[in-house]
């Protein structure tokens, strides 16, 4: 076989297909030399796995794949260039405008702003139209490297401060590199598309927010611009309409329409249960009651406040105290904390008492209350709180019981979901973060268990790096709403480093002393946001076992009062949450009140239904109206109340 020559690299196309090329050729050559076609499409390309840009010379052999609009990459590649974008349009219409930041989020991108004037929602189509006439323009996009000194000067010199620190705090061994726009420029990592015609137009601004510089509190504050891109028109008003149809569904707003709960200033991110909340929350927290104990869990309750002391012990003191509230016992001269996770008080039981390897695993639940510190800007209704129960539980087993105890609380979890109205779960295993504790010899036990457990089951799975927990590896359960949307709640994570801490021990078959291993669980995560969650996916028209009030005896004529009362005591009589409306009011204002309040049951009677002993049922959602005799409507609405897991 003869020698490459020196000035030949070769190229291997995701097909497995080989090109020989000269060094220095870059990845829109290649893709011209396949064709005009996708010469024309492309957008970037991928070198040995890593995103560049389309012009960058490529100088030794290499695996490479053309990114264009089709490719799964190509969405990051048009929001990292529309942020671009955005900031430019607002730099020409608002001179003096510092830039800061603007990354690709989900669904979009923001940049942050440092401008003494603020912006108004009658900015935004200004600088969207600006946008498009940079669009229009296509101007060529180009990648330059600086050395870092000069790149400092000169950005301190067009008044960037906020450029010039981001510059200065950069690794020492990091590119200072900075794309031109035309002649607007920027500092940034890159890649970037070829020319702002290449973005194209599917993109829209959404919202204006305050934000901090650097997210800390004590730093200036800036205005963020937010907005969304998509790769064509059809792809931007399908997720318009999915914006719209999530407004329609906002939690916060159908908590107030069906008097579910409230927050208020002086309970900064906690949530106030009205009694039809608090009844929805019950009947959830009853529901995975009877999950856990039909699946061999034992249920304790631990403290509210510990001692500092336990805290450094289990690691959360070094890892985890910003997000920690602090009670000082001053005449003890004591430092408490308000536990933010329930795993320490759980190992404080497991250790009372000496335990035998026959007694493992002990499965420990708790509906733990637990307060985290959240930023005030980040809390968002009851998705996001200080205040929050865990339906939580730790796993005590033996090292060669981890797979097993992984599978059952996995399918657990799925089985859950299902049985909620969550059809589509998928699994992440997110492995071991730089910030962690314990060896790596027990980090890879830890992720080869948790991925053992998935093969078992045949759920297939994707990487998470680097997101584990400080304790150990986890497997993350993102169920799918009604509308698309992906929520994080479940998790199931291996610890060895915990019951270590602690010297947890049991006796093992040979008599010896050994360590357990721990499994931490939780299936809904966070009940406040799981019920959150549960609002916005059903829009408050719970399944009937789930609605906090299931039926609504309404009167026509006050004559029926009394026939209505004995029609709601039976129908409760019958274990059913019902409700009357004696009101003197017209019963299409009654239709219209209880239907926004979404009560899956009116059941209305006048004078003919008190005579006939009957009820005309309307169903939340439609008009029809059909009359059923008192003792066939609560066999009726009994039969469908009844929990998933009792059917």
């Amino acid at each position: 076989m003869s020698a490459q020559p020196a000035n030949e690299i070769r190229i291997t196309l995701p097909d497995g297909s080989v090109r020989t090329t000269t060094r220095g050729a870059t990845g829109a050559d290649i893709a011209a030399a396949i064709g005009p076609g996708l010469a024309k499409a492309a957008l970037a390309v991928k070198i040995d796995g890593e995103m560049k840009d389309l012009d960058l010379p490529i100088e030794k052999d290499a695996k490479l794949e053309i990114i264009t609009r089709k490719s799964d990459e190509a969405l990051d590649l048009i929001r990292h260039d529309t942020a671009h974008l955005l900031a430019q349009a607002v730099q020409a219409l608002y001179p003096g405008t510092q830039v800061t930041i603007g990354p690709n989020i989900e669904d979009g991108f923001f940049y942050d702003f440092a401008r003494n004037e603020p912006f108004t929602p009658d900015d935004l189509p200004k600088i969207e139209a600006k946008m498009k006439e940079l669009v229009r323009a296509d101007l060529p996009t180009k990648r330059t490297v600086w050395e870092r000194d000069k790149a400092v000067k000169h950005f301190l010199e067009l008044g960037e401060t906020y450029k010039a620190e981001i510059i200065r705090d950069l690794p020492a061994d990091e590119e200072v590199r900075v794309y031109y726009h035309g002649d607007w420029h920027d500092l940034c990592r890159g890649p970037h598309l070829a020319s702002t015609g290449k973005i194209g137009t599917a993109f829209k601004l959404t919202k204006i927010s305050g934000a901090y510089w650097r997210g800390d509190a004590k730093n200036a504050q800036l205005q963020r611009i937010y907005g969304t891109a998509w790769r064509d028109e059809k792809e931007l008003a399908a997720y318009l309409q999915r914006l719209e149809e999530a407004e329609k569904r906002d939690h916060r707003k159908i908590g107030r329409e069906m008097h579910l709960f409230h927050i208020q200033d002086e309970a900064v991110g906690q949530v106030f249960w009205h009694p039809k909340g608090y009844t929805l929350f019950r009947t959830l927290e009853n529901y995975i009651r009877r999950k856990i104990k039909r699946a061999d869990y034992v249920e304790v309750k631990t403290p509210l406040l510990l001692d500092r002391t336990l805290w450094e012990r289990s690691g959360h003191w070094a890892k985890y105290r910003e997000n920690m509230f602090i009670a000082e016992v001053e005449h003890e001269k004591k430092t408490l904390a308000v536990k933010p996770m329930n795993c320490p008080g759980h190992v404080q039981i497991f250790n009372q008492g000496l335990k035998s390897y026959r007694e493992l695993p002990i499965r420990m639940a708790e509906f733990g209350a637990c307060h985290r510190y959240e930023p005030s800007g980040a809390l968002h209704g009851i998705m996001r709180v200080r205040g929050f129960t865990m339906d939580d539980a730790h796993i005590f087993m033996r090292p060669d019981q981890m797979i097993d105890e992984a599978i059952a609380a996995s399918r657990l979890i799925f089985e859950t979901y299902k049985e909620l109205g969550f059809d589509n779960v998928q699994v992440k295993l997110a492995t071991r973060p730089e910030n962690r504790i314990g060896s790596d010899e027990i980090w890879d036990q830890s992720e080869a268990h948790l991925a053992e457990a998935c093969k078992r089951m045949n759920c297939p799975y994707t990487l998470s790096p680097g997101d584990g927990a400080f304790y150990g590896p986890k497997l993350e359960f993102t169920l799918f709403d009604a509308i698309g949307r992906g929520w994080q709640c479940g998790t199931v994570q291996i610890d060895f480093n915990l019951p270590e801490r602690f010297e947890a021990e049991y006796v093992a078959e040979d008599g010896s002393r050994q360590r357990p291993a721990m499994l931490h669980r939780a299936v809904l995560g966070s009940m406040e946001r799981f019920i959150g969650v549960l609002i916005e996916h059903y829009a408050g028209k719970f399944p009937l076992w789930l609605a906090p009030v299931q039926a609504v005896v309404a009167t026509i004529v006050n004559d029926a009062d009394g026939y209505a009362k004995e029609a709601a005591a039976a129908l409760k009589l019958a274990g059913l949450r019902v409700e009357t409306d004696l009101r003197n009011e017209k019963i299409n204002y009654k239709v219209r009140e209880h239907s926004l309040a979404k009560a899956p049951y009116l059941l209305v009677v006048g004078r003919k239904e008190a005579e006939a002993r009957t009820l005309s049922v309307r169903k939340l959602g439609t008009d029809k109206q059909e009359t059923v005799a008192l003792d066939a409507l609560a066999k009726q609405l009994l039969a469908e109340a009844t929990p998933p897991d009792m059917v």
